[in-house]
């Protein structure tokens, strides 16, 4: 069975840092186009990042570019989504998903998803 599971969320300070990982289980990881979305409370899930089969192209919301870096590790299996200066607005569950379209922002082009993880920052 092919799934998604995300871990490294947690609780930051404004300014601090987390790395979320997401860890596929599956043959066909490389074969797949990665996202990262996010849902705060009371609002739709939003784009984040994404990272192509390509490991050298990668796509950025604006609202995360310069801060957050998304990676990739097609041996393991893991996408990465570091996240640096972080705010209280980027307080939301965070998903990772994985898709055939690479660097789509739209969460319905996506096939797979975790179950989520809690980043909350403190102000």
């Amino acid at each position: 069975q092919v799934q998604l599971v995300e871990s490294g969320g947690g609780l930051v300070q404004h300014g601090g840092s987390l790395r979320l990982s997401c860890a596929y289980s599956g043959r066909t990881f490389s074969s797949y186009a990665m996202g990262w979305f996010r849902q705060a409370p009371g609002k739709e899930r939003e784009f984040v990042s994404a990272i192509g089969w390509n490991i050298l192209r990668t796509y950025y919301a604006d609202f995360v570019t310069g801060r957050f870096t998304i990676s990739r590790d097609n041996a393991k299996n893991v996408v990465y989504l570091q996240m640096n200066s972080l705010k209280p607005e980027d307080t939301a569950v965070y998903y990772c998903a994985a898709g055939v379209v690479e660097g789509a922002a739209l969460a319905n082009l996506y096939e797979l998803w975790g179950q989520g993880t809690q980043v909350t920052v403190s102000s």
